[in-house]
């Protein structure tokens, strides 16, 4: 009876799992499933449904805990699919690979999951094979997503390996498709057409999302941010820094809940901010440590942002925060060429530049791939430093660079500045070698020539010059210039070869321009025109036979005569002269004044200071007559004597002697 009662008890549990399972309530089939395997914890049945049960609710580890625990029944064969799907949500994509691989029969759940643990790992030539295997053999209603993951798949190699996609001729009817058609496109640099796609999924995402009465509008904007997402990206290709920051900051308010976007979109702006606004980029800082961000972005994107990272210390002034990430960014990626700039910048913040110089070197050393890009920065910062001869030594060391045409002008131009033309020629002449050797009929080649000619023209090198101009001018015999330079070249030389090399310049008569010179001189700008030659007018026909007649001469203007002018004293003939450089000048008497008050005894009076003046005597006869007097000064009273007079005509002179002493600087006259 008991046995009885037990299988009928376990019938109603199995039929109960059916009915939830149907249902979707697995909370109440895995009760279930758990009480049958309290009747039999062996049942291989029972234990694959709590695995299921687990899985559709979210508990990942659980279900794998249960698999692990029952391997002798749950064997790999049995739950190889549920086995590594947990791993896989469990983001352990190596350990599902291998369950994956270690099954013995590949269903169609496990290539499924196969393409997606491919795509993880971003092994994408695979991917991209495994997609094409599921197109090609099976027809269920799930054809639609395996074309959108092989889309998927196509744009992240064009975006992450540079790889040109190929024309899957997939029909962007969804606007899945559309949005990964547009990611191919971005990655090949076709930034408008790009552009236009995404405005297609916009429009597409709007017309199915609306259609579903139960979505909002708010649903519908917090689909479309992955869009808007990627056209404020293109915004920031393009230069739009604003147009893409405004649209960047709308996606942030919406707080989507993809994590991965909104790692991308705050990396983004941090890179607008650059070195300004450093507040703003730190808390966008803060959206890229988010918990999952890991698992959501490509090894690549992760990598971009902790070089941003790493800047952003730098520049907020965090060398010790900026050398640990980018020692950490090195250790991960020794080869990477920007963590060691990152850190050679630093040092040069810190005005250490001899040891970035010497850090980007060893770099240089241990990896010749790269040395080129190092040995760039290094000449920069020697030339930074005014180190030019020791930056073009360090050019001149890239050897794969060293016949640029970029290079060669760089080297000569900085050669220049030294005044080193010997080593600028020498520049040309290594260059014009390697295309002579590999590239001769190249026309950078004939440039470089042809530079290299005019160069030493310019800085008197003929001689040199001559087998540069020769070439030239076997290349092109009509080129009347270089055959001119050729022939003054050879005049200090060979004279004699100058001579024959001018019989091959064209006659004067063919090098003559028909040019209207009357027209040339009346045009606009000429700066004289000719009168024309016609014919005269009767006015001017009576004028040139009247050539008696006297003509008109302007009235003279009168000079202006000063104020105090007086006709009948004769002019001083020193006027002109500075008042210092007269003859009868005897400069100032400083500090002597006529009364001096305050001076003296109290109670004294300067009543009779002026008849104890001797100048004002009438005994005190003329010693200096002033040139130019009429005659002798009668001996009155009322006589100024001959230092206190003013000269004849100078009054108005003295006055403005005075007006620029008040002028003038201290301590003059």
């Amino acid at each position: 009876m008991a046995s009885a009662s037990g299988a009928g008890s376990a019938a109603a549990l199995w039929s109960e799992v059916n009915r939830c399972g149907q249902n979707g309530d697995f909370a109440r089939a895995l009760k279930s499933v758990n009480k049958i395997l309290q009747i039999s914890k062996d049942d291989v049945t029972a234990l694959q449904c709590k695995v299921v049960c687990l899985i559709q609710n979210g508990n990942f580890k659980e279900a794998l805990s249960v698999i692990n625990t029952h391997t002798k029944v749950l064997t790999s064969d049995v739950i190889a699919f549920e086995k590594a799907y947990c791993e896989y949500r469990l983001n352990r994509i190596e350990n599902a690979l291998k369950t994956i691989q270690s099954a013995s029969q590949q269903t169609d759940k496990l290539k499924e999951l196969y393409g997606q643990v491919l795509y993880r790992l971003e092994r994408y030539d695979d991917c991209l094979a495994a997609y094409r295997d599921l197109i090609r053999n099976s027809q269920d209603e799930y054809e639609e997503e395996r074309k959108t993951n092989l889309s998927a798949v196509v744009a992240a190699q064009s975006t992450w390996e540079k790889v040109m996609p190929e024309d899957l001729g997939l029909r962007e009817a969804t606007y899945e498709l559309c949005y990964n058609s547009a990611c191919a496109l971005i990655g090949q640099g076709k930034l408008n057409e790009a552009m236009k796609k995404l405005q297609k999924a916009e429009e597409l995402c709007r017309q199915s999302l609306s259609e579903d009465s139960d979505v909002t509008e708010e649903d519908i904007e917090a689909e479309l941010a992955i869009i808007h997402g990627q056209m404020a990206y293109i915004m920031q290709l393009q230069g739009r820094t604003e147009d893409a920051l405004q649209l960047y900051n709308q996606i942030i308010k919406l707080k989507p809940t993809d994590v991965g976007l909104l790692a991308v979109i705050a990396n983004n702006i941090i890179t607008i901010n650059k070195d300004q606004n450093v507040f703003d980029s730190k808390k966008k800082v803060k959206l890229t440590n988010a918990e999952g961000v890991e698992h959501k972005l490509s090894k690549k994107q992760l990598q971009a942002i902790e070089f941003n990272k790493a800047l952003l210390a730098m520049y907020t002034n965090q060398a010790d925060q900026c050398r640990k990430l980018s020692a950490s960014l090195q250790s991960q990626s020794p080869e990477h060429l920007l963590p060691v700039l990152i850190q050679a910048a630093q040092l040069c913040r810190e005005k250490q530049h001899a040891k970035a110089v010497a850090l980007l070197q060893d770099f240089a050393d241990q990896h010749p791939a790269n040395a080129a890009e190092i040995k760039l920065t290094m000449a920069q910062l020697k030339i930074a430093q005014g180190s030019i001869t020791k930056a073009c030594m360090i050019l001149r060391s890239i050897e794969e660079l060293q016949h640029k045409p970029g290079m060669v002008s760089a080297l000569v131009t900085m050669y220049s500045h030294e005044e080193d033309i010997d080593s600028a020629i020498e520049v040309f002449t290594q260059a014009i070698q390697w295309y002579q050797q590999f590239q001769p009929k190249s026309p950078v080649h004939l440039s470089l020539i042809r530079e290299a000619a005019n160069f030493k023209l310019k800085h008197g090198r003929k001689k040199e010059a001559i087998s540069d101009l020769e070439e030239l001018w076997k290349q092109n015999p009509k080129d009347v210039h270089t055959l001119a330079q050729l022939i003054s070249a050879y005049s200090l030389v060979d004279p004699e070869k100058a001579k024959v090399l001018s019989k091959h310049l064209p006659s004067s008569d063919t090098m003559s321009l028909k040019v209207d010179v009357d027209a040339l001189e009346n045009s606009h700008g000429a700066t004289y025109v000719r009168k024309k030659a016609g014919k005269l007018t009767g006015d001017s026909q009576q004028k040139e036979q009247g050539q008696g007649d006297v003509k008109k001469k302007k009235k003279k203007k009168k000079g202006k005569l000063p104020k105090n002018y007086d006709p009948k004293v004769t002019p001083d003939p020193e006027r002109w002269l500075p008042m210092r450089e007269r003859s009868y000048y005897r400069g100032r008497k400083k500090g002597k004044k006529k009364d001096q008050v305050g001076k003296g005894t109290q109670g004294s009076t300067t009543a009779g200071s002026s008849e104890l003046d001797a100048s004002k005597t009438a005994s005190s006869p003329p010693t200096s007559p002033r040139p130019g007097s009429a005659a002798a000064v009668s001996a009155t009273s009322n006589v100024i004597p001959p230092r206190h007079q003013k000269p004849a005509g100078a009054p108005a002179t003295k006055k403005k002697q005075q007006q620029k002493k008040k002028k003038g600087a201290k301590g003059g006259w």
